[in-house]
This record gives structure tokens, C-alpha cells and sequence, in this order.
């Protein structure tokens, strides 16, 4: 068990802390400054939510459901939605109409911590402050994390995995039990993410714990130790995630990707030739604006070097993680052989597993894990552990720079020497092999001269930090972190995939002044009524709108989401995402002339393009041109149907032959309702009432209904088995309807009708009739 830091090493942290903080503010700068903003997936899929989150705290509403994305949405099962995210959902509390800037501030203070993970394990183990800050900000500013920060729910699975190995560690040293609960508590909010990073990260923890239990002697007595930290660690986090598994988990099982397949996974692996960025930050050209992207799996690598099966996007395998790493693993670590050493064999062995994890299909390895190690199976892209990779390699070169520093490292003999400048020739030899090949070798040259220049600095770097620790630690940890804020300022500058103009999001702030958003708010203000609650379409407008009215509160029919209910999905053809155009029509909806299309309210169209384009059957009169702004064409659905309705008829079909064959019965959806089962108590008489919404909030709706003789109160809201439904305070049976919507019978009188949202009761419910179900 280590040693408690000294005093003089505990006064060498504190400046480290505060040089890391510098050095990191000082990268992310530009977005901090709102000069950029982190794009794609952070302003699309994530800010929305964010906001949507906030809104709804600050409104007194439940977050928990979402009526703006896909016809309603579980939010709390959505391992999107951010709902579980702690630094998120504490800023939502006090925040209540967040920007984008603060949203993209909220992310780097995300990877902040998780470089201030990375020190504190480092202070622990006493090893040297400025390896502590070179590895600091290799997690927080390189690899995925800075190429993929886009992917927030990623990020904050990943931020907290130093954190949780910090207290792990002191839980099954020291035989902790606050250490043991916090390290329960870290562990949770790593499952949380509910992502392919969580998963991965959790492995790593429960590797961590099983090398502690099986390395070196005393085997019994270390295990012996920490059962009671691990126990308490344990139920901590299954008080956390166990509900919000089980809710992902039900959602997975009724979604459009309950599995993947072991052919669609692979797609995602990441190709080895992608191992070349650890040392050359852009040799492919993934982040220049201005040069075409050779690498895999691009037109220019498919046509000119090999056809990949890969479908990755270019920034999967941009996993720079420094020049600093790049040189401890080469010189230090793999020509010195102290990748071995005890301290770090554990790290060593989980970034060797994980990096054959990473690589997916050019590995037998992957397909054992996809096969026999619960949880892969459910996520696709493979290379998505190359987030944890990069955070190893981080803590693995740490520690080598601490030997470095130190003057501890086994002696860099001559043949070692040599091996280790060699491998560094291949890697340039390779790369220019491979970019001639390709008709590239113009535009890869200079990165690589780049690159080579990094390295050289780098190795110069260290030698500096070495002679300045011999007068303070604190010196050393300055040398390194200004070597890595230029190192990274320069090959992680924002780019395509990191960073774009503020102002091109400036239709996402809730105050905006957007006309196209104007435009739209407008009109859905003047076709309110109290049986209304018009939806819209907005369809290849931008790669940020899809889920633009989580932030305006209005109802989007599509979203974006790589979930959606299953039902919803093939009846409607939703894709992931609506940026460019609408992927299909379907057999039920075939139109935006469809009963279907109707039924969901879809009142007004928002298209990047004239819908003839996207709808050639449409005839004059079916939708009118009411607006059309810089960005899009606004049209009018004239049949749109009200939220609520009240017929007193109905007909038995078949909801999945619908889905799978279209052919809407002939039916006025005003006066007729279809169901798959004859309701317990189906109106007697035929006399029409009046239906009128009262109060429509995101987990509660109260509809008040005259009914005459009877009938059925319809919301053309989503199905889902969470909702209830009461009639006069009392219980009723929810009943599926028209193929994706809600209905509930009324005996004749005037009613008030009240739909809630119970998740917890609900899953657990459904849960129940599953393990019924299987039993039987």
C-alpha cells in the first residue's frame, strides 16, 4: 500500500493542480470563448436534451417524458437524454434556459474532472506531479475525448473512470468503506452512460479488482480485506443504476435495436492502419478543412488500397493522445521494457485487451467478447473503446514519465536504441508507403514532418522537465504542460469534427431570432385550439434541427436518436436522424397524404427543399405553401387531425399486418376507432360529444369529454405500457389504437380523463409480465 503523500510532495500537487488547470483552460479557449462550438451529435441530439431538462425543472414538469421527439419519448430510459448525467441535471436545476455556450462548458468541466481523476490516482501512488500533469492532459485534451467530443454521453461514461479507479484503489489498499462506497458511487454514474464506453469502463473496473485479488502472494488475505469496501461499493451502485438499466433495458427490447449483429458491429471496428495518429495527429486529413481524407475507410483508400467493409466516420480513428505519450511508450515503455513493471502491468494488459477490442473484426478476440461477454452484443462500432484505449495509454505513459523523471527507468541499452529509433522510421515508412499508394503522398507529407517535428520536441520536452525536477517538481510540471497545450492547441485545434462557427447554431438558443423558428412558433400559436396540439416536420433543414423543438417546445414527429420505438420506426420509417432528407415512406404511411400522417397532426412542414421533391405524388391542394424563409419551405397539412378526439364507433384490425402491408381501413378516424381487441365496454349509442384538452404537461394530461351516449377518448400520442390512464379518478385500461396511439373508453356523461406517467411502477410491471411470460 502506498505511503501518504509527504509534505513536500503534497505542495508539489497543489501547484501541479494548478498548472493542469492553466494549461487545459488554455486549449479549450476557443470554445470556452464561444468562438466555436462543439458540433454535430453535441448540438443536435445533446444541447437539446439539456435544454429540454432545464425547461422542464424550471416549468415544475417531470423530464421524464418528452412529447416533443418521435410522438413522445421515455426520456428517463433514454441513455441519451441525459436525465442521469449528475453535472448535467445539477446546472438544469439551477439553470433555466441554458445556452449552448454553457452547455459546451458543462463538457469540458466534464473532462477537467477527469484529468483531476487522473492526478489524484497519481498523487496516491505517489508518482511524480509532473508525469501527473502530462497524463492529465493527455485524458482530458487528447484521444477520442477531443475528437470525439461531440458524443457527450461517451465523454461523461469515460470522465468518470479515474475518478472510480482512485477510490477503488484506496478501497482495496486501505480496506476503505468510504472509499468503497465512493468508489460504488463513481462506478454507478460510469454505468449511467448505459453506452459501449460504460460498458468497456466497468470491465476495466472489475479487471482492476480482480488483478488486485490475484496478483503476487497473500491472495486470501487481500481478498479478505476488501470484501466489506467492495459490498458497501456494491449496493451504493446498484441503488443508483438499477432502475434506469432496467428501464434502458425494456426500451432496448421494444425499440428498432433490441441486438447487433455481429456483421453490422464489425462494420464500426477500427481499421489498424488508424494506430498510425497515436504518433501523427492528422496523417490522413480527417481534421483539415482543407485536404480530402485518404484514410480508412475512405473513396480514396477503398479505390486506390483496399476495400475496409468499414463504416466508420473519418474522426473514428483520430486518436492523438499526444507526442508526449507517443515517445514514453516507444522510448520508455516498449524499448526499455518497462511496460512490465508491476505498478502498471495491470493498465498495460486492460489498453492491450482494449485495443484489440478497438480493432473488432481483425482480431479473433472480438468475436469471442461479442459472443460470450454480456453486454456487446447491444452496441455497434467496436472502435468506440478506443475512448478507454486513449485514457490507458494516457496513465500508462504517465507512469513512464514518472520513472523518466525519476532516474529509475532500466538502462536504454544500444540495441534498444536502435529498435526503438527503427520503429519510428517504419511507422514514417508505412505512412508514406501507404499515402503514395493512395495518390496522397503530397497531402500527407507535411503532417508527417509535423508529426516527426512533435516527437523530436517532445523527447526534447522530457529531457528539459528532467533537468528541471532537480529544482522542484512544480518546474517540471510547467515545462510538460506547456509542451502539451501547444502540442495539443496545435494537432486538436477545432476542426470539422470538434469545432465550428458559433453563429452557424443560431437558431438553437430558446430566444432566438431565427425566421424559419419564428416563422413556425407563429403559426402553431394561431392553429391552437382546445382539442389541438398541432405537430410538425422538420426535414432537411440542417444537421442540428431535428430535435430542435426539445428546446422550443414544440412537437417534432421525428427526431434524433439512433433509438426509437420499434412500432413507431417501421410504421413511420423513422431514421436516426431527419438532417437531410426523410430516408422513406412506408406501406401506412406511404404519403404525407396518408391517414397515418394525419392522425399524428402533422399540421406544418418544414422542408429544406419543395416537397414535390421528396413527395412526387402529392397533388395540388393536398398541402399549401404557407412560408417560405431563407432556410426552408413551410407547407400546410389542411387534414391534420386534432391531439384528441372522440369516436363512438369501432373496428377490429391487425396492427402488424397494417405496419407490414398499409391499406388503412375506410374509416372517418373522427367517428371510428381501430383496436386489435373488442374493448370490455364498447359504446352503445352513436351520438356525437365534444372532447377538449385541460391541462397537457409532459408527464400529465387531463382531457375533459361529453360523451353523450359513449365513446372513446383518443390522444394521438405514442403508446407505451408506462402510461395509466384514469376516467373520473378512476383506474381505467389504456387501450392501443389506430396502430401506435392511446385510447380509453367512457361511458355516456361528461368525464374527466387523466393519463399519467409511472416509469418506475410501470417497468416494473412489465418486467413482471416478461418473467411471466417466459416462465409460461
Amino acid at each position: 500500500m502506498p505511503d501518504r503523500p509527504a509534505h513536500g510532495q503534497r505542495f508539489a500537487y497543489v501547484a501541479a493542480f494548478g498548472i493542469y488547470t492553466m494549461a487545459f483552460l488554455a486549449v479549450a479557449s476557443p470554445w470556452l470563448a464561444d468562438v466555436v462550438r462543439i458540433p454535430w451529435d453535441s448540438v443536435s441530439q445533446f444541447y437539446p436534451q439539456f435544454a429540454f431538462l432545464a425547461r422542464s425543472f424550471a416549468s415544475g414538469q417531470s423530464p421524464f417524458w418528452t412529447p416533443n421527439v418521435f410522438a413522445g419519448w421515455p426520456q428517463i430510459a433514454d441513455p441519451q437524454s441525459l436525465v442521469f448525467s449528475p453535472l448535467h441535471l445539477l446546472v438544469a436545476l439551477f439553470t433555466p434556459n441554458p445556452t449552448p455556450r454553457l452547455f459546451d462548458a458543462v463538457t469540458f468541466g466534464l473532462l477537467y474532472a477527469g484529468g483531476a481523476g487522473v492526478m489524484l490516482m497519481f498523487r496516491d501512488r505517489r508518482w511524480h506531479a509532473a508525469a501527473a500533469v502530462a497524463a492529465a492532459l493527455a485524458f482530458s485534451l487528447g484521444g477520442s475525448a477531443a475528437s470525439r467530443i461531440q458524443h457527450i454521453g461517451q465523454i461523461q461514461s469515460l470522465v468518470f473512470l479515474p475518478l472510480a479507479l482512485w477510490v477503488l484503489m484506496r478501497a482495496l489498499e486501505r480496506s476503505s468503506w468510504l472509499a468503497g462506497a465512493a468508489a460504488g458511487l463513481f462506478a454507478s454514474f460510469i454505468v449511467l452512460g448505459r453506452d459501449q464506453v460504460a460498458l468497456i469502463a466497468t470491465y476495466t473496473l472489475v479487471g482492476y479488482v480482480l488483478w488486485h485479488w490475484l496478483d503476487g502472494p497473500g491472495r486470501r488475505a487481500r481478498l479478505a480485506a476488501s470484501i466489506r469496501p467492495l459490498a458497501l461499493g456494491a449496493l451504493v451502485g446498484a441503488c443508483v443504476v438499477t432502475m434506469p438499466v432496467l428501464m434502458t433495458e425494456l426500451l432496448a427490447q421494444s425499440s428498432n435495436r433490441p441486438e447487433i449483429s455481429f456483421a453490422s458491429a464489425v462494420q464500426g471496428s477500427l481499421h489498424p492502419a488508424s494506430l498510425m495518429m497515436l504518433a501523427f495527429a492528422d496523417v490522413f486529413g480527417a481534421s483539415d478543412f482543407n485536404r480530402e481524407f485518404w484514410g480508412p475507410p475512405s473513396i480514396p483508400w477503398h479505390d486506390l488500397i483496399a476495400h475496409t467493409g468499414l463504416y466508420d466516420s473519418q474522426n473514428t480513428g483520430q486518436i492523438y493522445t499526444g507526442a508526449l505519450v507517443a515517445v514514453a511508450l516507444l522510448g520508455f515503455g516498449l524499448a526499455r521494457g518497462a511496460l512490465w513493471t508491476r505498478e502498471i502491468r495491470f493498465f498495460t494488459v486492460a489498453a492491450v485487451v482494449t485495443l484489440l477490442y478497438a480493432l473488432g473484426k481483425y482480431t479473433p478476440l472480438f468475436y469471442l467478447l461479442y459472443e460470450f461477454l454480456p453486454g456487446v452484443a447491444l452496441f455497434r462500432r467496436p472502435a468506440d473503446a478506443t475512448f478507454v484505449l486513449c485514457a490507458l495509454l494516457a496513465i500508462v505513459a504517465g507512469y513512464l514519465i514518472h520513472r523518466f523523471l525519476e532516474g529509475t527507468l532500466p538502462p536504454l541499452l544500444r540495441w534498444q536504441h536502435v529498435l526503438a529509433t527503427a520503429a519510428v522510421v517504419a511507422l514514417v515508412a508505412i505512412a508514406v508507403a501507404l499515402a503514395h499508394q493512395a495518390g496522397m503522398l503530397a497531402s500527407a507529407a507535411l503532417p508527417l514532418l509535423w508529426g516527426t517535428g512533435f516527437l523530436a520536441a517532445a523527447a526534447g520536452a522530457l529531457a528539459l522537465a528532467r533537468r528541471a525536477a532537480r529544482h522542484g517538481a512544480a518546474l517540471a510540471a510547467l515545462v510538460l504542460a506547456a509542451f502539451s497545450a501547444a502540442d495539443f492547441a496545435w494537432n486538436n485545434a477545432p476542426n470539422e469534427s470538434t469545432g465550428l462557427p458559433s453563429a452557424r447554431y443560431r437558431a438553437l438558443p430558446r430566444d432566438t431570432a431565427d425566421e424559419t423558428v419564428a416563422a413556425l412558433k407563429a403559426r402553431l400559436k394561431a392553429s391552437a385550439a382546445p382539442d389541438r396540439r398541432d405537430r410538425v416536420e422538420l426535414i432537411g433543414i440542417d444537421y442540428h434541427w431535428p430535435n430542435i423543438g426539445l428546446v422550443h417546445d414544440f412537437d417534432h414527429l421525428f427526431g434524433h436518436n439512433p433509438l426509437r420505438l420499434g412500432d413507431f420506426e417501421r410504421a413511420t420509417g423513422a431514421p436516426d436522424t431527419v438532417a437531410a432528407v426523410r430516408a422513406k415512406f412506408t406501406p401506412l404511411m406511404p404519403s404525407y397524404r396518408s391517414t397515418l400522417e394525419d392522425l399524428f397532426g402533422v399540421r406544418f412542414i418544414v422542408l429544406g427543399e419543395p416537397i414535390e421533391r421528396i413527395d412526387p405524388v402529392l397533388k395540388p391542394g393536398d398541402v399549401n405553401l404557407v412560408a417560405r424563409t431563407g432556410d426552408a419551405f413551410i407547407y400546410e397539412n389542411p387534414r391534420a387531425l386534432p391531439r384528441v378526439m372522440l369516436p363512438t364507433r369501432w373496428q377490429q384490425a391487425d396492427f402488424g399486418k397494417l405496419i407490414r402491408d398499409g391499406g388503412w381501413p375506410d374509416v372517418d378516424p373522427r367517428r371510428t376507432v381501430l383496436l386489435e381487441r373488442p374493448p370490455a365496454d364498447a359504446p352503445a349509442g352513436d351520438a356525437e360529444g365534444s372532447v377538449r384538452i385541460v391541462r397537457y404537461q409532459n408527464t400529465d394530461i387531463e382531457i375533459e369529454a361529453d360523451a353523450p351516449s359513449g365513446g372513446f377518448v383518443v390522444l394521438n400520442d405514442v403508446w407505451h405500457p408506462w402510461w395509466r390512464v384514469s376516467v373520473d379518478g378512476k383506474p381505467a385500461d389504456i387501450l392501443k389504437a389506430n396502430v401506435l396511439f392511446r385510447a380509453v373508453v367512457v361511458p355516456p356523461g361528461k368525464h374527466t380523463v387523466r393519463f399519467t406517467f409511472h416509469p418506475v411502477a410501470g417497468a416494473i410491471s412489465e418486467w413482471r409480465d416478461k418473467l411471466g411470460g417466459a416462465r409460461r
